[in-house]
């Protein structure tokens, strides 16, 4: 049986390294062994960071969210409440970007959360 050599798919992996490797400062991007710990490690941070990528804009909509209801007296988790009571299901991506570009619509729906509350004295008396 013939012996098999490794050299050609060695390469191929080692190019396939040192292609993602590209960027990288100093010997990270053009020596194999370092080059392969930090691909690898800059695979983790980006499948970690895809997922607080989501945690952020989320976040991020709900600051907006708050900012853009307390110009009509009210606060963001009362706002929702409003809404949910209301039974209007709106992402809070969508509110956000109603808030920025459409201020007329998100009033519209601002006022149907208000009204879908209960007013403050019945609050305190319930």
């Amino acid at each position: 049986m013939a012996r098999v050599k490794r050299g050609v798919t060695s390469h191929a992996k080692h190019k396939k390294v040192l292609k993602a490797a590209k960027g990288f400062y100093g010997r990270r991007k053009n020596t194999i062994r370092t080059a392969k710990a930090a691909v690898d490690r800059s695979m983790q941070y980006a499948y970690r960071d895809r997922k607080n990528k989501k945690r952020t804009f989320r976040a991020l909509w709900i600051q907006r969210l708050n900012a853009a209801v307390r110009e009509f007296g009210l606060t963001y988790s009362r706002f929702i409440d409003g809404l949910n009571k209301a039974d209007i299901s709106v992402d809070r991506k969508v509110l956000s970007d109603l808030a920025i570009h459409e201020p007329a619509a998100f009033a519209a729906l601002v006022e149907k959360a208000k009204a879908a509350l209960p007013a403050p004295a019945e609050q305190k008396a319930a």
